[in-house]
């Protein structure tokens, strides 16, 4: 028999019975039974009960083992008795009655118990992750996100993508988030960086004339943890395509993610085919351009119910200054003044003013609500129409310049839609975010900028981009490029993009930005050399890995699917990282540290 083990703790069945077996693992929990003792061990592939009673030859060993020590046990496989069955277990129906027992790993006083769910500090799950780890719950996110991992190569290799390994040290980047810095020793004052992404690697695969290519990558950002951004490294979907339209990048990746959403999704609908919104829609209809489509709330433009009307607050703003807006929340269901005060305390608390509403009830001309007395039945009835309410609904109200307030109205949505219930939580509701403007305009700076990504072709002909002229800011911000997001659920889950493969067209972009040759060629001189040896048109985006599990897994925090997640300060609290070196070692490297005084 092998020395540790003739089965796992999750093979045996009632085929076994009478057979002689060993099985090792962890002492999951004891239970003393008027004497017996019942070991529930567990190992990686489920859970046996294991029996010592007085007359076995391994109860006083059997007597001093305690939680998470690692065991050995021999002994024959007997059917449970009548009663003590366990249905919710693959081996619920046998017992394994113990003639030996060794000891192989005695655990010392455990920091937090594995056994059962409850909540504890992030402090010490993360200082005692491998004990973490061994809790069923994230044993199966972790387990689940190496089969989705497997899921993703395996679609994408039947889509024709290869996959290739990009270099971890690299040259540190002008653009994005900070770099992690890596000292060169054999080039004193020189460093390497970490990749913030793969991104200019995957570029000159494609100008390099490979076709389609894709990598689990991981990528690295000195940049504040988020519930859905892990601190310092994250794993990445990276894809990249050659001669492609922006079509074609959708038609390869779609089929990818909804194939493993559906794989997945236990029983959860997903989008059959992603919807695609441009993003003023999506400011417009949903303020945000990371909308929730579960919430079927959209925001409707309103003002022309206000303007001139007996709510002079709304009224005077929309005369005084022509960008005003007034942006209706619908609330079906909402209608009644315990739901529409409770909103106006929200918004209150968020630091707004409050929040007007309208509200209709049974028997009333026109709608309740201070605001309604003040713009009359008929304004009520104009508004009630256009939002498709009656009786028993009600709406919330926000004025102002739409750009301003938008980042109030797009969580004002939210709200409504989940006080009343209407978030359909069944589903994976994804769509794609398309035509973002190229341009903005920076007040702080007085100048047109870069919105979302300077490298991203604009969906104009490339003749008419040459001929702009940089003084026209209307035309200009009025620009959109072949940028894109998947969105699911609310949660961006990447940014694309068709990529800019002319070097005179990157350089007007970044001229029409304020930006020099001089500027272009010292930060991106590499990739703009490459581009002037024959680039193809090309394309991709880069879905997150750890976004993905996270939703699958049904977790709201990443830090759930990651195997040895840092905490929201970027520390290794099990390892000890950040960590402090050696004179010796900062010696060899040329550095001289200049710590900040305390």
């Amino acid at each position: 028999m092998h020395r540790y083990r003739s089965h796992t703790c999750g093979m045996l069945r009632e085929a076994q019975i009478g057979e002689t077996v060993r099985i090792s693992g962890w002492v999951h929990r004891v239970r003393d039974h008027g004497g017996v003792l019942f070991i529930d061990l567990r190992d990686h592939y489920g859970l046996t009960q294991v029996v010592a009673d007085p007359d076995s030859p391994s109860f006083k060993t059997a007597e001093t083992v305690r939680s998470e020590w690692v065991i050995r046990v021999d002994g024959k496989v007997r059917r449970r008795p009548g009663g003590t069955e366990n249905p919710d277990l693959p081996t619920g129906q046998v017992e394994v009655y113990a003639n030996e027992i060794e000891a192989l790993g005695p655990a010392a006083e455990l920091p937090m118990p594995v056994f059962g769910d409850q909540e504890y500090p992030e402090d010490i799950r993360l200082r005692y992750r491998f004990l973490d780890l061994r809790r069923d719950k994230p044993h199966a996110n972790i387990m689940k996100r190496g089969q989705i991992v497997d899921s993703i190569r395996r679609r994408m290799k039947e889509q024709g993508f290869f996959e290739f390994q990009t270099p971890i040290l690299t040259a540190s980047s002008p653009e994005g988030a900070r770099d992690y810095l890596v000292p060169s020793r054999i080039h004193p004052g020189k460093f390497y960086a970490l990749p913030q992404a793969p991104q200019q690697f995957k570029q000159l695969i494609m100008i390099a004339g490979f076709d389609r290519y894709f990598q689990i990558a991981p990528c690295f950002r000195d940049e504040d943890a988020r519930a859905d951004r892990s601190p310092g490294e994250f794993y990445q979907l990276d894809i990249e395509m050659s001669f492609v339209t922006q079509e074609d990048v959708f038609g390869a990746v779609e089929p990818v993610l909804r194939g493993v959403f559906e794989e997945f999704a236990e029983g959860k609908r997903v989008t059959e085919k992603f919807p695609m919104i441009p993003y003023a829609d999506a400011m417009r209809d949903y303020g945000t351009d990371k909308p929730d489509l579960r919430n079927p709330i959209k925001m409707q433009n309103v003002t022309e119910a206000f303007r001139g009307s007996g709510f002079k607050i709304f009224a005077g703003m929309i005369e005084k200054d022509p960008k005003v807006e007034v942006w209706a929340i619908p609330a079906r269901g909402g209608g009644n003044r315990a739901f529409c005060d409770r909103m106006n305390a929200w918004a209150q608390g968020e630091g707004q003013p409050g929040l007007g509403y309208i509200f209709w009830r049974e028997g009333e001309e026109g709608g309740a609500g201070p605001l309604a007395k003040n713009i009359g039945p008929e304004r009520t009835k104009q508004i009630a129409d256009q939002l498709e309410l009656g009786v028993g609904d009600a709406a919330f109200f926000i004025a102002g310049q739409p750009d301003k307030f938008v980042k109030f109205a797009g969580p004002a949505r939210t709200r409504v839609g989940e006080e009343l219930n209407l978030v359909d939580k069944d589903q994976f509701a994804f769509c794609w975010i398309v035509d973002f403007p190229m341009f903005e305009w920076s007040e702080e700076e007085k100048k047109i900028d870069f919105s979302h990504n300077p490298f991203s072709m604009p969906n104009m002909s490339a003749e008419d981009f040459l001929k702009l002229d940089p003084a026209d800011k209307d035309r200009i911000l009025a620009i959109k490029a072949f940028q894109y997001d998947i969105v699911c659920n609310g949660i961006e889950l990447s940014s694309g993009a068709i990529r800019n493969h002319r070097p005179d067209i990157m350089k007007k972009a970044f001229a029409i930005a304020g930006y020099g040759e001089d500027v272009l060629e010292s930060k991106f001189g590499g990739m703009l050399r490459a581009l002037t040896y024959g680039a193809p048109p090309h394309g991709g985006i880069a879905p997150g890995i750890d976004r993905i599990v996270m939703l699958l897994c049904g977790e709201e925090n990443l830090r759930e699917v990651v195997l040895f997640p840092m905490n929201q300060r970027a520390e290794d609290l099990l390892m000890g990282a950040p960590s402090e070196v050696t004179q010796k070692q900062l010696k060899e490297l040329h550095i001289r540290l200049a710590l900040p005084d305390k």
